[in-house]
C-alpha cells in the first residue's frame, strides 16, 4: 500500500473515532475568594440528574471535605448517584460539594501543646480559620449560587472527621447531618473529647463509623476505636432529644479502606427507605 494510501486511512479512522468521542462530565468545577483563609479554593461541585437553576425544585447538599478529584469527590458522588436510582430511592437527589484541599493540617486542626506534633505539622493549627470560611463564605456562596432546600451533611474521615466533630462541638447548626468516619481525636491527646459541646437545637443525626485501626500516631498512645466509642458516649450522655446518633464498627475496614463502605452504611442508616423521595 502507497504511503498516501496509509495516510489517508489513518485520517478517516482518526476523523471516525472524533465523531464518537466526546469528554464524560461528572460536574463542573468552581472557585471561590476566600477572605477568611486568604486565598482562593476550588470547588468541585456535583449537581444531581434533572437539576435545573431555572426550576423551583431544591436540594439537599452535602459538603465534603477531602473533596479533590483525586481524593473522595468522585467515589462519594458516585454513592450518591448510586442510591439514587429509582430502584432503591433511598436518599434524595443532592448537591455534592467537593472541598478541594490546600493544606488539610492546617484547615482541619485546632492548636496543639504536644511539641512532637507541632514539629511534624508546623502549619497546623487553623482550623478556626476554616470553619469561618465555611460558615460565613462557602454556605452563603452555594446557597446563592445553587438551589438549595436548607438540608446540609459534611462528611469528614480521619484529620476530617477531626473537623467535623469539632464543628458539631462548637457550631452544631452549621449542619444537620454529620457523617464522621475514623475521627483523629487523638489531635492534641484528645483534647476535643473533654470540650463541653454547645447544646445542639434542631434535629441533628450523627453517623460516627470506625475501621479496626489500632493506635494512633500520638507520643501518648490512644486507639481510634475507643475514641470513637468515648465520643459516641459523650454524645449519648448529652441525652438531647434533638440529636439521633449511630455508632458502626467496620471490623474489616482500616484507616485506608473506610471512607466508602461507611458512608455507604451512613446512608442506609440516615435515609431509612422511604419510596415516597422524589425521584
Amino acid at each position: 500500500m502507497k504511503l498516501s494510501a496509509i495516510l489517508l486511512l489513518i485520517f478517516c479512522t482518526a476523523i471516525s473515532f472524533g465523531q464518537t468521542t466526546k469528554p464524560f462530565i461528572l460536574g463542573e468545577i468552581t472557585e471561590i475568594q476566600s477572605v477568611e483563609l486568604g486565598e482562593k479554593r476550588i470547588l468541585n461541585i456535583y449537581l444531581p440528574e434533572g437539576y435545573k437553576q431555572e426550576e423551583a425544585t431544591k436540594y439537599p447538599v452535602v459538603y465534603l471535605l477531602d473533596g479533590s478529584a483525586d481524593e473522595d469527590f468522585i467515589h462519594i458522588v458516585g454513592l450518591y448517584q448510586f442510591n439514587n436510582f429509582s430502584w432503591i430511592n433511598r436518599v434524595p437527589k443532592s448537591i455534592v460539594v467537593g472541598i478541594a484541599n490546600v493544606d488539610r493540617r492546617r484547615d482541619f486542626t485546632f492548636p496543639t501543646t504536644v511539641a512532637e506534633t507541632l514539629k511534624k505539622s508546623p502549619t497546623s493549627g487553623k482550623s478556626s480559620k476554616f470553619i469561618a470560611f465555611i460558615e460565613k463564605e462557602l454556605q452563603p456562596f452555594i446557597e446563592k449560587q445553587y438551589k438549595t432546600d436548607g438540608s446540609k451533611t459534611i462528611i469528614g474521615q480521619s484529620l476530617g472527621g477531626l473537623l467535623a466533630t469539632e464543628i458539631l462541638f462548637k457550631k452544631p447548626d452549621l449542619f444537620n447531618k454529620y457523617i464522621i468516619i475514623s475521627p483523629s481525636l487523638w489531635w492534641n491527646n484528645g483534647s476535643l473529647l473533654d470540650f463541653k459541646p454547645e447544646p445542639i437545637q434542631q434535629k441533628t443525626d450523627i453517623y460516627i463509623g470506625v475501621g479496626k485501626e489500632g493506635l494512633t500516631p500520638n507520643p501518648i498512645p490512644r486507639v481510634m476505636e475507643v475514641d470513637a466509642n468515648l465520643l459516641v458516649e459523650k454524645i449519648r450522655k448529652a441525652e438531647n432529644k434533638n440529636i439521633t446518633v449511630y455508632f458502626d464498627y467496620l471490623p474489616q475496614e482500616d484507616h485506608a479502606t473506610i471512607t466508602h463502605q461507611a458512608v455507604f452504611n451512613a446512608l442506609r442508616l440516615l435515609y431509612p427507605v422511604n419510596k415516597e423521595l422524589s425521584k
